[in-house]
């Protein structure tokens, strides 16, 4: 499983010119899932997320987390992410998981991700065309893969 987090002051998603998902300061999550990803990975990738020290204190050193400063989540799925550019320069996606496997992992790490919030989360459409604007603060971007843990 594979994140990239932008620490926003906004985002939102749009599906068909319809907004469908939108928050104010937070994280914006894309998300990853391979076929390989089990519950641990999901487990391990959501905690790191929530806990990330990556929003200012009063000292503005970023040592708070989006549970710290009561920010809001939108998480959008994302398959490229699990892209391999190994050989030549075509992507390919072999790694990526299947919808049977993608989108209950997916759906879990927002419901999981609610209940550690104790808020709801926004989210694009899975398997949809979106489009995500945001405007970055900082910027802060961070990637994290589950099979890396680094």
């Amino acid at each position: 499983m594979r994140v990239v987090i932008q620490r926003v002051s906004c985002a939102s998603v749009e599906v068909d010119n319809k907004v469908v998902g939108n928050i104010g300061q937070g994280l914006l999550v894309l998300l990853g899932i391979e076929q390989a990803d089990t519950a641990d990975d999901l487990k391990w990738i959501l905690k790191k997320t929530l806990n990330l020290r990556i929003f200012d204190d009063l000292n503005n050193v970023m040592n708070k987390s989006l549970l710290d400063v009561d920010g809001e989540l939108l998480v959008v799925s994302q398959f490229t992410l699990m892209a391999s550019t190994k050989k030549g320069n075509r992507p390919s996606y072999i790694r990526a998981a299947n919808h049977n496997h993608a989108i209950p992992f997916y759906e879990l790490f927002c419901l999981e991700a609610e209940k550690d919030l104790n808020k709801k989360v926004a989210r694009g459409i899975f398997g949809a065309d979106m489009t995500v604007k945001l405007t970055n603060d900082g910027p802060v971007t961070i990637q994290i893969d589950s099979k890396n843990r680094e």
